[in-house]
Order: C-alpha cells, then structure tokens, then sequence
C-alpha cells in the first residue's frame, strides 16, 4: 500500500499529445477513477503508471520511489484488464498462481495466498476449472483474484466491466468496492461509465484531450462542476444546457430567451452581476425541473412542449422543446403524458448553474 504521485506527465505519440501536463496525488489506499470520452488520455495515463506505456516527461512515484524507469513487475502493482487475459489451457488455481510461481515464491505460500484470495472473492468451488468453463463474472472474479494474490502496493484496474452485461456490471461494481475496501490498497481505475465513476470513486478526475478537467469527490463533481464539459458529462441523463442573455430589471437579474425568462435567484445574482447585458450559458439538471403547481412563482416557470416520453418505472423522462432548446425533464411515475402536450416545468432556483459562453468555465 502506498501513494501514488504523479507530476507533469505528459505522453505524445508524433504530433498527438495524448497526455498534457497531468498532476495527481493519490493518496495511500485511497481510491481514485480516472473517467472521460475515448481519447481523452485516461488510460494511457493508467499504461504509464503501470509501466507499459513510456513516458515523454513527468515523474511517477510510488511510494516515494520514481518508477520511470522501472520494469512493470519491479513497480509492485498489479493490473486487471479489460479482456480479463487470462490462460485458456491452465486451472484457475493456475491462473491465479502464475506470477507468483513466476516469482519464484514457495508451493505451500502460493496455496495460501490463492485460498485466501479465491476465499475473499467467493470462488472456492471453481478452482479446478478452465475458463472456458465460467461465466463472464466469474471471469472477471479470477482476473481480481490473480491481482489479490500479488499483494501489491497498487491496484490498477483498465475498464474491467466493460464486457459484462448491464445487471452483471452492477454485481461486480459493488464487489469492487466491497474488495478496496477489505483490502485497503491503492486504487486507480479507468472508465468511461459515469456512473461506475461516482459510484466506486473516494475522488475522480474527469478527462478530455489529454487535460485533467477537474478533481474532485462525486458529490462535489456533481454539485459544482469547474466547466459546462464536466457538468454535462457527469450525471445521468446529462445536464440540459440552453443559451441565454442575462439582463437586469426591477432589481433583479434575469435569464432569457426565446423560450423561457427565468429571475436568477439572488445567492446566484452575486456571481453573475458582471455578465448584465452579455450571453452565456445556463445549465439546468433533469430531475430540477418538475410539473409546476399553482403554488409555484411564474418567474420560475417554463412553457415546454412534450416530443418524446421515456417510461424507466421509477421515473419518466420527458424529452421538451423550451424555445429553441431541447431539454430532458425527469419527473415523477404518476405524471401523465402525451407527445405535443404542452406543459409548464417549474425550475429549481438553487440548482441553477451558468457557463461563460467563450471559455466555457462556470460562473
């Protein structure tokens, strides 16, 4: 178990520079996932911690030792695919046991630490088996086994659910977790789920183009997001997003545009005094808008017209036009309607964001 720190790591393939300049600390059995689009970098950076990848410039520490030039098996980590990689002609006893005899360690050692591990994982019953003869999550329960058994100061994990399908990935995100947090080893796992993101990380980064977006815990991510990419990629469905023009009246500053004109609520005015009279961009989640009441002020209100209706049980996801915007509203099971209804939301004011219209920061 050991920090992982990593400092002005940058990776460039020719005239691509695939990793720019990250910075991270992770600290000592902390649990960190590296999320964003394909091509955003995330796991080269994995590669070039685990030694697979060399490095343009930057140091990596475990530890307090640079691994830059260290071979992958001299780093003590261990790395679990997402293919699982696993030897066709051997047991899972074998499987499991191969780096360790590859180390050199004893029979009685190895039997151990494979019991144990098989113990953790629930897969006792299966050691004699080929893979060919397990299902994709017992699989996948071999691949962390053969990483348990390492013992390493690092755990690295490359997209290890991405094969499995949707109920399964469930089962085994709650495994993961479960697993870290028995074990207490340093973690970094890469993905492109969100969800797996916010879900299994103590803190995430968020990616795109090889730059570090933001870092932060889950809640923080989703709550009070550094840029309109990061507010639009973490949350599911994504963050509604529709151009406005800010302007000040009756004391008061307003949102508006073709369809809608919303009172920015005073808390958030503060922040936003020096756009009056400018564009930019206001950013509201689906489960904030609701079907407005009588109760609710008209300031606050939009008028909306229903184009598709999405039935999930728990929810329904009602797909808007706004003016000229499209907007996602999730609203509850009991609501009943049908496509070109025309419907008025009421907003949140409290969980209203607005995004500078040329850089893109929040405001």
């Amino acid at each position: 178990m050991a920090p992982v720190h990593i400092r002005h790591l940058n990776k460039k393939f020719d005239e691509v520079h695939a990793v720019n300049d990250v910075n991270l600390e992770i600290r000592d059995q902390e649990f960190v996932v590296l999320v964003g689009p394909s091509g955003c970098g995330k796991t080269t950076t994995l590669r070039m911690v685990a030694g697979l990848e060399s490095i343009t410039s930057g140091e990596i520490l475990i530890g307090d030792k640079i691994v830059n030039d260290l071979a992958p098996m001299d780093r003590d980590i261990a790395m679990v695919f997402q293919n699982y990689a696993l030897y066709p002609h051997m047991s899972v006893y074998d499987n499991m046991a191969f780096g360790l005899k590859m180390r050199k360690f004893d029979r009685a050692e190895i039997a151990k630490r494979v019991q144990e591990a098989a113990g953790i994982l629930g897969i006792e019953g299966l050691l004699k088996r080929k893979p060919r003869q397990l299902s994709g999550g017992q699989r996948q329960r071999v691949a962390l086994g053969r990483a348990i058994v390492r013992h390493p100061q690092v755990f690295l994990f490359d997209e290890p659910l991405s094969n499995l399908d949707a109920k399964l990935r469930v089962q085994m995100r709650v495994e993961i977790k479960k697993l870290h947090d028995r074990l207490g080893t340093t973690a970094i796992y890469v993905t492109h789920d969100q969800v797996e993101a916010m879900t299994l990380g103590d803190r995430v980064v968020v990616m795109r183009d090889g730059f570090v977006q933001q870092v932060g815990e889950p809640l923080e991510l989703y709550n009070t997001p550094a840029n309109r990419f990061v507010a639009g990629f973490i949350g599911s469905p994504a963050m509604n997003f529709a151009a406005v023009k800010v302007s000040e009246a009756n004391g008061a500053l307003w949102a508006a545009n073709e369809g809608m004109r919303l009172k920015v609520p005073a808390e958030i005015a503060a922040r936003l005094k020096g756009y009056a009279g400018k564009e930019c961009v206001l950013g509201v989640r689906p489960e904030d808008l609701r079907i407005a009441s009588a109760a609710d002020p008209a300031d606050l209100n939009v008028d909306a017209e229903v184009e598709v209706i999405e039935q999930l049980g728990a929810e329904i996801l009602l797909d808007v036009k706004v003016g000229p915007s499209t907007m996602v509203a999730a609203v509850e099971p009991t609501v009943r309607a049908k496509v070109r209804d025309r419907l008025r939301l009421a907003v949140n004011p409290e969980r209203l964001h607005f995004f500078d219209a040329a850089t893109e920061a929040a405001i």
